[in-house]
């Protein structure tokens, strides 16, 4: 330990034998020697810790009650939940509503329109409504995860209403969200929940006896899932479009909890600041927006459409508790609450009538200082929200950082009547260099946990219950720092010393500031915003010395630890925050990220680096402890009783069925599949059978387990990889098919209606020059069913796509099994209407190509979603051998390869 030297001064002072512990005297200053506090402690410190915890999950899930018709009459401009509720109802009946099908074409949209038609028999008379049903094609150039697709649909729909404004001068807001689901999913939050919440906010304006100053676009768009593509179509085609000055897009990746505000902007700070003025619930984060941005969430929003290619300015707003239920078919009515209606509805109905009012509004695109600058914003457990721009962030984030290493040394120094400034700096360093350490061997650490659990069959064993990670994790990550601080204190303990011990640790507790300091500084100059999750951790300890230094009580040791533990409550609060909002979103996403890496690591290091910002200002504090090995020895008997439940018994079996009322599946796509080959010569190969998709770590065994007694290949050793463009797999999406492990299994064919699907014919060859040649290709569906075409056009050696009429670019291949081709996908809304014909344009080189000679390979892809009427025997079968606590997601496609 670094005590039981009383202060010295620079005179030589005969050293006095003491014993280890001496009471305080009446005055309430303790003795140098005073320098060890009782073992449990530091127990007390880990409860503390989890007492912080579990305020801020309480915090991190609170809903306000909901208000029902009854509270009409006392709320007359409210939201009114049961209203939305009763709404989300009908679409929940429904039942799963993918692009194309008869439930999502022909009842959600009828039901929408009906419901928006009684809006407008009940509006306000100094109100105007005007509804416009858009049935709109076209295509775009998009990429994902950095593979470039054409996304092309056809006949999609758009449920328009614009709500006039008092000044409608060609300026409104627009509120977005889908009510499309993907397939087996009935999409009680994604995003049911969203297009009733607008429905509630727009039968309350429409009833206000005055109009808001700027029109109110309220856009429901009916193919988002396939993906972002009607958006698409109202941005670039309807007539609106060019007065919406800013959006709100509403939409979800869980089912319930609060609507966070994830993405605003690009820049145009007036909205955050906007939202600030108006939201009474807050729940916001731009760490939420960068994590997001950065990729390492699996999923795109309207909001990138709306960006992107209309050039507007929004904020993107989704509920993410619960990502378990995220497209499964729990996203259901079933596992909703009003009081998640209620807080969303109140919280966009009041950001509406903000906007809707503003004088921004109708400055955007005219004043260009409102575009300029980013906003940094927070909330503080739903009380408190901050927001100032990023060169003010800049500013603070270094003033804060510089101010948290002079003031504590200058009042520490202060304190040791200047007689120990070497001693400070010295302990400070031996702080710095224990936090450092700490968070190295601490990520060390579980990076070992977590390729020891996934080599020994115990991947995601806290997947459906997370409390085990803070034994798996958390108990390791505490142990290694509090074994980093001891070493360190160890190996450089200084006997003599003209610093006690209390003077000791405090000096080391600028060391943990000079850590953050560090990493602030960093960030700063990397212009990365989140830096103030850290800045604020660095200003609670700032006050806490400010505060210990005007109360005077540098020398009294237990006023001085209480000072500092009651500010450390506040970042403990703040931290844990931040540890319950990223484990509730990656823990349920680790179930549907693939299983090309260990999930265990990325839990692991999100636990490492939230445990550092909960404890790094308690671990210098084992110094103050009689016997730390009392701690440590918990701390490892809590590590060891989480291992045994994780391994050995059924507590870390990661996945539940809804027996217990909280759902946890592991995730398949299962794609009945039909392989049909035609060669130059003619000649047709058809091959079938089953592909399954690996959807997560575990997914594997569970494959080889519905499969046997047969085997299943993995996608890229089947034998159509040698024959087919793409092994034939049938494409719908680059993401699900290139970055997925996929297996196949021999089965009998599908059973297909073949009148229901889409055409893909020749038309006419037409030689254009000498080197270049057009194909015309009539596409066509005369059936309503949700059935998802794709396209991949791959040119032979010499032969390149210079030019084709989907749109006016052509975008770059994507590669696959060490081929290169163009990926086309293509979907398909309302149904009977005309073929329409398609030319591509290829250019050649003559020493390469002959006139006869074929240019390039086309797959036609054809892909059924809830098609489960046309099933087989076997498909069925296969289906149900899975467990109960899978979630299968069948389809039935077929592909046909043929060279032109």
């Amino acid at each position: 330990m670094a005590g039981g030297d009383e202060t010295r001064s620079k005179a030589k002072v005969k050293p006095v034998e003491t014993s280890p512990t001496v009471p305080p005297a009446k005055d309430g200053t303790v003795d140098g020697n005073l320098h060890q506090l009782e073992a449990q402690h530091g127990i007390l410190g880990i409860v503390l810790l989890l007492f912080c915890g579990t305020v801020s999950s309480y915090l991190c899930t609170y809903l306000p009650d909901a208000l029902t018709v009854a509270d009409l009459a006392s709320h007359p401009t409210a939201f009114i939940a049961e209203r939305a509720w009763d709404n989300l109802q009908v679409l929940n009946d429904f039942g799963p509503k993918p692009t194309g099908s008869r439930a999502n074409e022909l009842d959600a949209a009828g039901f929408l329109r009906r419901e928006i038609e009684k809006v407008k028999a009940t509006k306000h008379a100094a109100q105007r409504v005007v509804t416009e049903h858009q049935i709109v094609s076209g295509a775009y150039p998009i990429a994902f995860m950095g593979n470039p697709l054409t996304s092309v649909y056809r006949n999609a729909q758009n449920i328009v209403v614009k709500l006039a404004g008092s000044d409608d001068g060609g300026h409104a807001l627009m509120l977005n969200c889908h009510y499309d689901t993907v397939a087996s999913s009935p999409g009680a939050s994604d995003d049911g929940g969203s297009c009733v919440v607008m429905l509630e906010i727009l039968r309350v304006l429409s009833r206000a006896a005055e109009r808001t100053k700027h029109s109110i676009v309220f856009l429901f768009n009916g193919a988002e899932e396939t993906p972002l593509q009607a958006a698409h179509g109202f941005v670039s085609q309807h007539r609106w479009a060019a007065e919406v000055r800013a959006f709100l897009n509403l939409e979800s990746a869980g089912s319930g909890g609060k609507e966070q505000l994830f993405q605003s902007g690009p820049q145009h700070p007036w909205l955050v600041a906007a939202y600030g003025r108006a939201v009474r619930h807050p729940a916001a984060q731009t760490a939420s927006e960068e994590i997001f941005q950065s990729g390492l969430i699996p999923s795109d929003t309207d909001f990138r459409i709306f960006r992107d290619f209309g050039h507007v300015p929004g904020m993107d707003f989704a509920h993410t508790i619960n990502g378990y239920r995220y497209h499964t078919r729990y996203d259901n009515i079933d596992y909703l609450t009003l009081p998640v209606l209620q807080r969303t509805g109140d919280n966009i109905l009041a950001l509406t009538r903000e906007m809707a009012n503003s004088e921004e509004l109708a400055r955007v695109g005219v004043d260009p200082t409102l575009a300029q600058g980013y906003s940094v914003y927070f909330d503080f457990l739903g009380f408190f929200f901050f927001h100032y721009s990023a060169a003010t962030g800049r500013a603070l984030n270094l003033a804060v950082a510089i101010l948290s290493l002079i003031v504590p040394f200058l009042e520490l120094r202060s304190s040791a009547k200047r007689v120990g400034e070497r001693s400070i700096v010295r302990e400070a360093l031996v702080g710095l260099l224990g936090t450092g350490c700490g968070t190295v061997g601490s990520l060390g650490a579980v990076l070992l946990i977590a390729n020891r659990l996934d080599a020994t069959g115990r991947a995601m064993s806290w997947f459906s219950t997370p409390y085990l990670i803070l034994g798996l994790y958390g108990c390791p990550v505490l142990l290694v720092h509090c074994f980093s601080h001891r070493l360190c204190n160890h190996l450089l303990e200084v006997k003599k010393t003209p610093l006690n011990l209390t003077q000791t640790i405090r000096s080391r507790l600028i060391g943990v500031n000079l850590f953050w300091a560090l990493l602030i500084v960093a960030l700063t100059l990397t212009n990365i915003r989140s830096a103030y999750i850290f800045t604020v951790i660095l200003l609670f300890s700032l006050l806490s010395t400010i505060l210990t230094s005007v109360l005077g009580y540098q020398r009294k040791t237990l006023r001085w630890l209480a000072v500092h533990l009651a500010f450390q409550v506040l970042a403990m609060l703040w931290a844990t925050q931040f540890y319950h909002l990223l484990l509730k979103l990656f823990v349920p996403i680790t179930g549907r990220m693939g299983a090309g890496t260990n999930p265990d690591y990325l839990i692991g290091v999100l636990v490492a680096c939230v445990g550092i910002l909960c404890t790094s200002y308690l671990f210098p504090l084992v110094g103050l402890l009689r016997q730390a090995s009392e701690l440590t020895a918990r701390l490892i008997v809590f590590a060891l009783i989480a291992f045994l439940l994780a391994c050995c018994t059924q507590v870390g079996f990661p996945y539940r069925d809804e027996s217990n009322g909280d759902p946890s599946v592991q995730r398949h796509y299962v794609t009945h599949t039909l392989q049909v080959a035609r060669d130059g010569a003619g000649n047709v190969i058809e091959k079938s059978g089953f592909l399954l998709r690996e959807m997560d770590r575990n997914a594997l065994r569970v494959i080889r387990g519905v499969a046997k007694p047969d085997e299943v290949t993995p996608m890229r050793q089947m034998d159509t990889c040698r024959t087919m463009l793409f092994c034939g797999v049938p494409f719908y999406s680059i993401w699900h098919q290139i970055r997925f492990n996929n297996y196949w299994l021999d089965g009998p064919p599908p059973a297909l209606e073949q009148a229901t699907l889409p055409t893909f014919e020749l038309a006419r060859v037409s030689q254009l020059t000498s080197t270049s040649r057009q194909y015309t290709f009539s596409i066509g569906l005369r059936h309503q069913t949700s059935v998802q075409s794709a396209l991949i056009i791959a040119p032979k050696a010499g032969v390149r796509l210079i030019k084709w009429s989907l749109m006016a670019t052509v975008p770059d291949m994507v590669e696959f099994n060490g081929q290169r081709a163009h990926f086309v996908l293509i979907t398909y809304g309302l149904a009977n209407q005309p073929d329409w014909e398609v030319t591509f344009d290829f250019g050649y080189d003559l020493g390469n190509v002959q006139e006869a000679d074929n240019l390039f390979d086309v797959n036609w892809i054809n892909t059924y979603w809830e098609y489960t009427d046309h099933h087989t025997e076997q498909f069925d079968k296969l289906i149900e051998k899975f467990p109960e606590w899978a979630h299968v997601i069948p389809s039935v496609a077929v592909v046909n390869m043929t060279s032109y």
